[in-house]
Formats: C-alpha cells, structure tokens, sequence
C-alpha cells in the first residue's frame, strides 16, 4: 500500500509541471486514490494490531506539501488570469467601440472600412480570455455590431459574398466536428470539446442571411444531443451516488448494531464474542470499499460517521484485551512462582536423598498438595506459555512422589525382611529371592522418572547405582549356592 502512495505522489509531482489550471481533474482523482489507499493502510495496521491507528506518515505528509503547492500555484495563476482577463476586457471594449462606429456610420468608404473590420476582427481573436460573467455580453455585441455592420454598409457584394463563402466554409467545419462528437464515448470530454466549438463559432464572422438559421440550426442540433447526453450521464451518476449514500448508511446502521452494544459501560463480552464482533466489523468494511462515492456534499461527513464507528469498536477492543493480557501476565507471574517453588522442593528432597538425611515425606507431600490445589485456582495464562510451564510444574510434581514413592516402596520391603528375620530368619533361596524382587520393584520405579530435567536425572541416577548395589549381593548370593 505504501508503494501505491508513493506512486501517487511522484505523479502529483508531475502534474504540478503542467498547466495547474487545466489538470484539476487529475488533481481531484490523485487525492480521491491518496486518501483511500491511505485508509485501507490503517485498517491492515488495525487488523494485525487489533488496535485502530490513525496514518500518519512521510508520504501524506509529502503528499499534503504538494496539495498546498497546487493550491498555491492555482491561486497564483488564478490571481495572474484574473488581471489578464481585466486587462483583455478593456481591449475588447475599445474593440467594440470602434466596430459600433463602424457598423452606425451613415456614410462609409467601402474598402476602409471593410479592411478595418478584418483588422478588428484579427484583434479580437488575438485578445485572450476575459471574465465568464462578460463573455456572453461581449459575443452579442460583437456579433451584433458585425451583423450591422455586413447589412448596413454598401460594401461589394463580391467581398461581401467572399467573407459570407469564407464564414459557411469555417462553421460547416465546426458542424461536422460537432456531429462526429456525438460518437464520442467519453461524455466529459465530448462535452468540454463542444465548448471549445461554441468559442470557436462565436469568433466567426456572419454567412448569408438566407443560411444563418439553417447553419445554426445544425450546429444547434449536434450541441443539443451531446448536452443530453452529458446530462443524462450526469444524472445516472447522481442516481448511482444516491443508491452509494443509501448503501452506506444502511452499513452505517449495521454497524451501529455491532457497535453500541461493545461499547456499552456495561458491555462484558468474552472473547469469542469479541472475535465474532471484529469479523462482522471486518466484513462490513470490505463491503464499504466496494461502494463508490456518494454525493459530494455528502460524502466526506458519512466517511467521518463511518471512520468514527470503527475507531470507537477497536478503542473499546484495545482496551478489553489490555485488560486480559493483564489479568494474564500477573496469572503468569503467579504460576511460574508456583514452578520455583515446587522445583525448589524438589531439589531439597533429592539433596535430602542423596545426603541420607531424614524427610517428611507427608509434610513436603502436603505442600506439594496445596501448591497444586494453588495452581488450580490461578486463572489462565497466554497459549504460549501454558504448556511449557504445566511441564515444568508437573516435572517438579512428579520428580518427588515418584520419589515417595519408591522410598515407600523400599520401606515396606525392609520391614517386611525385618519381620522374616525375625520370625527365624531366611533361607538362602527365601533372601536369592527377596534381592530379585527388590530388584524388579527399583527397576519398575525407575520407569516413574520420565521427566526430563536436571532434579529427575539425579534422582534416576540414584536408582541405577541402588539397582546395581543390589544386583551385586544377588550375584555374591548365587556364588555362595554354587560353592
């Protein structure tokens, strides 16, 4: 999107090389694509963020630069044109003060006179543009004084003819041009076109009278059917700028109902229905791109209206995920204490192990109970985290009631040998057996110890040299049998 921005803006560079005055329309246009695509930047941004964020960068800022150059320049030319046209007025008024004497005169020297109009006449056409509200005032007079001037003097008829032959040359010309605009696909453009013919007519001078209103008439004719057609365009395109206003504000309405409700002081949503929300703003901003533009005295203020609906949806989302990315990261807090304690205890009970040192074996099994039970009562965390700590908290867990319950195991083992002795003691085979059964029982523990850490290695290890201990008696046994 930013490569289609910077696009437009080296193209508006490159129209402000030309005439400023003849390039609005492009001007217009640039601005039209600028501003959306600027739009359509933001609510990416707003997506991937799920936060709303106002656009702001180098390139609208080069962007407005450029508008403010254009303004600056039309004003300048503006301002220039403005006292050209003044200055062209006052020509073209001393122009026709002289035609008025020319075409009252009573009594005239032809030829002076007929060389004195083509002269005014070549001095009008070489006199630039003048005021809007004067041209049709102008041109009537012109016109008039001319007329005048061909009927009232008693010119040659010959020269007379020849000027009328020269004029029916020049407007035919300017009547086939306006027929094949008829053809013209491009309303707008036929349109501007047939102005252009209309300017050039009203500099050519008179024809014969007995083929003014047929001449006129044909003329008049292909100007009538290209205005009617540039007047129909225009009306579709209002009609269509309607429907566009009506298609908007029933989206507008849509999004009102999504809205509202989200940004309720009540509103309590969970997040699923936050997501579903954001789909159906999503969806119905999509639909807002395919609509085209609708009345301009309209246009900008249901733009606002929209932009403001979907600023007030993602505001009120920022702020209800803030407050669970809170609420997850102090749970987070909460359960990676819970994972150093419970490691921490770990530890001490294989040190305590290794070391031979008395454990309370109930009250350690009690405080792991309760952290457990602590765990349960810690709300959720982020997905990220969640399963790599339940593993650390479990590994810890699991670490030390595996070890209780080996050491249980051995426990039960040695008291039971204890009461065998006791009750007279074991036969050779009774004690080859009991050392296998110690055996398989260490060997089945060991299997508990699936957890891969630091404390869980230890305590593996602490097995195997048992497991090997007592596999050394069994083989010390079965040699005294064999001897």
């Amino acid at each position: 999107m930013s490569e289609q921005r910077a696009q437009l803006v080296e193209e508006l560079k490159a129209l402000l090389q030309q005439d400023v005055m003849a390039v609005k329309d492009q001007v217009d246009h640039l601005k039209q694509q600028f501003y959306r695509a600027e739009s359509d930047a933001a609510e990416a941004a707003e997506e991937a963020t799920e936060v709303a964020v106002e656009v702001k960068d180098e390139l609208e800022e080069q962007f407005k630069a450029l508008l403010n150059e254009y303004k600056a320049k039309r004003a300048e030319v503006a301002a220039e044109l403005a006292k050209e046209q003044a200055e062209n007025l006052k020509k073209k008024q001393a122009i026709l003060d002289v035609m008025k004497t020319l075409a009252e005169a009573e009594t005239a020297d032809v030829m002076d006179n007929l060389k004195r109009m083509r002269e005014l006449q070549a001095e009008w056409k070489a006199v630039g543009p003048v005021p809007a509200e004067k041209v049709q005032e102008l041109r009537k007079a012109y016109q008039q004084y001319q007329e005048q001037f061909y009927d009232l003097v008693k010119i040659n008829i010959e020269l007379r003819d020849l000027d009328f032959k020269k004029n029916l040359e020049m407007k035919t010309l300017l009547c086939e041009a306006a027929e094949r605009l008829q053809n013209n696909e491009n309303i707008v453009e036929a349109s501007r076109a047939l102005q252009q013919l209309h300017d050039e007519w009203a500099e050519i001078g008179p024809v014969a009278r007995e083929l003014r209103e047929e001449l006129w008439n044909r003329f008049k004719a292909a100007s009538t059917t290209i205005n009617k057609k540039h007047q129909d365009y225009f009306d579709r395109l209002h009609a269509k700028e309607k429907e566009n206003l009506e298609a908007k504000q029933a989206l507008i309405e849509r999004l009102k109902g999504i809205v509202e409700p989200v940004t309720a002081e009540d509103a309590n949503l969970s997040t699923k229905k936050w997501e579903e929300a954001s789909a159906q703003v999503q969806a119905i901003q999509a639909e807002w791109r395919t609509i085209g533009f609708a009345p301009r005295k309209f246009n900008q203020a249901v733009y606002e209206e929209f932009r403001a609906l979907c600023d007030a949806f993602y505001k009120a989302k920022t702020a209800h995920f803030k407050g669970i990315r809170e609420e997850l990261n102090a749970n987070l807090g909460k359960k990676r204490n819970l994972v150093d304690r419970a490691r921490e205890l770990a530890e001490q009970t294989r040190k305590a192990l290794a070391e031979q040192e008395i454990i309370d074996w109930n009250a350690t099994a009690d405080a792991f109970r309760d952290m457990q039970a602590e765990w349960k009562k810690v709300g959720p965390i982020a997905r990220k985290y969640s399963e790599d700590l339940w593993l650390q908290f479990s590994e810890a867990c699991d670490t030390f009631f595996n070890a209780k319950r080996e050491n249980a195991q051995a426990q039960r083992a040695e008291r039971a040998d204890q009461r065998r002795r006791k009750e007279g003691g074991l036969s050779i085979n009774k004690m080859r057996e009991n050392l296998r059964q110690e055996i398989k029982t260490a060997e089945n523990n060991i299997l508990f110890f699936t957890a891969k850490s630091k404390t869980a290695n230890k305590l593996v290890d602490d097995m195997q040299k048992k497991i090997e201990l007592l596999k050394k008696r069994l083989q010390e046994l079965e040699n005294e049998m064999d001897e």
